[in-house]
């Protein structure tokens, strides 16, 4: 019966086309009028226990690091040198989207702002060049979820959060598997390439990559800054927050000055506007999040799933394809929100590692980043570009499968995660 109430709340909230954060609250207000026990106070005080987290300061921090990196000419700059180093390959600039999107995940931990700095400057480039629009964009689409699985990604911050567990270890767990998807993506991106007519630019020489590298070498500067002091303790990932918010309007005013004093009100308002909209869904999870727990949802979520639980291979298979389902019709974040909290106590009950569930989860969870209809990076992308988005879904399917892939290496093969994040942790 609970099970019912809550998928029944929330799914008949949303069908009434209310937002997820609203969404969330009326989850938990039924779970309450079900237990005879409806306060408006819980409502209110697990709201503001929601959001008032010393880890999630980290959101707004990377949040502002990202707009500050894409109004500053740090993006910029990554771009000229990936286009410098592997711009001439036959099919190049796809290269040099994946080199690109790679590099700027470990700045900014934000797919959307990512896939929309590489658009603004790639696909333009990439039909000029001869590459169909809507693979072009598909494979930029794809190419910037990476943002949620290399550190430090604000998925994997929330994940810390919700379900307890180390932020410092997920985001060196992340590392890896960030690596494999790019590989994954630059292989199915050599395959399609060989179909199209398409032209490269020039090959240049060594000086000018290294004269690139020189001058995006700040850029390059903030993912070691932010990775060395994780590792060795020197700051936790809200101070790395912090850092890499002030690192990057240092260098984007005072290095680069491309960012002028009169942008910087624009820059704060987009960061605190998507801050806003992160922070109160996080604060609206707490209630149906709390109310889960008071319902004993949790331990009926288990039953159900305990057939599986002798079979971690199973059990994980089993959450990535409800991850994957869902996705299609909700964000990451809900997503997180949700189904963590839920999940998690039957994952550590089986003896599965919770730094790999949340590696693993995130991976399925930037999947429906690309999944229609909801599909957000997707749309990002069409609305920059300004192509169609049915030519965006079309273009973005052989990425899709290569990102699966990679989910089923990890599912049957846990050491991809595990074994780099225990070699980089000295565990």
């Amino acid at each position: 019966m609970t099970v019912l109430i809550f998928v029944g709340a929330l799914l008949g909230s949303m069908a009434l086309g209310m937002p997820i954060a609203y969404a969330l609250i009326m989850t938990g207000i039924a779970f309450m009028v079900h237990l005879n026990m409806f306060d408006a106070q819980i409502i209110a005080q697990n709201m503001l226990n929601g959001a008032d987290s010393f880890p999630l300061m980290a959101v707004p921090f990377f949040m502002l690091a990202g707009e500050v990196m894409n109004a500053g000419g740090l993006s910029k700059r990554i771009v000229n040198l990936a286009v410098a180093a592997v711009g001439h390959i036959r099919g190049g600039l796809g290269y040099v989207a994946i080199v690109a999107a790679l590099i700027l995940a470990s700045l900014s931990g934000s797919a959307a702002a990512d896939a929309a700095a590489l658009s603004a400057i790639l696909i333009p480039m990439m039909i000029k060049a001869g590459h169909d629009g809507g693979r072009s964009a598909g494979l930029i689409a794809a190419a910037g979820t990476s943002a949620l699985i290399i550190p430090p990604s604000i998925g994997f911050i929330l994940i810390g959060v919700v379900g307890q567990i180390s932020i410092t270890d997920i985001f060196v767990a992340g590392i890896f598997p960030g690596l494999v998807m790019g590989l994954a993506l630059t292989a199915a991106w050599f395959l399609v390439s060989r179909t199209e007519e398409s032209t490269s630019t020039q090959k240049v020489p060594l000086s000018t990559v290294l004269r690139e590298a020189w001058a995006g070498i700040w850029a390059l500067l903030l993912p070691v800054i932010i990775l060395v002091g994780l590792r060795f303790g020197v700051f936790t990932p809200t101070e790395a927050g912090v850092i890499a918010a002030v690192y990057a309007l240092f260098v984007s005013m005072v290095i680069y000055r491309e960012l002028k004093v009169s942008q910087l009100f624009d820059v704060l308002l987009g960061a605190a506007k998507t801050t806003a909209m992160v922070m109160f869904l996080v604060a609206a999870a707490l209630v149906s999040s709390w109310m889960i727990t008071v319902a004993g949802l949790t331990g009926q979520v288990t039953a159900m799933i305990a057939p599986f639980a002798e079979n971690p291979v199973l059990l994980m298979a089993a959450i990535v394809l409800l991850v994957l389902v869902i996705g299609c019709a909700m964000d990451m974040v809900p997503i997180i929100l949700i189904l963590v909290p839920v999940l998690l106590p039957s994952v550590r009950a089986a003896g599965i590692d919770p730094v790999y569930f949340a590696v693993v989860f995130m991976m399925a969870a930037a999947v429906g980043l690309l999944t229609p209809p909801v599909g957000s990076v997707l749309n990002v992308v069409a609305g920059v570009s300004r192509i169609s988005l049915p030519r965006v879904i079309f273009g973005v399917w052989p990425f899709l499968l290569a990102q699966f892939a990679v989910l089923v290496v990890l599912i049957l093969f846990p050491q991809v995660v595990t074994g780099p994040a225990a070699l980089l942790l000295g565990k």
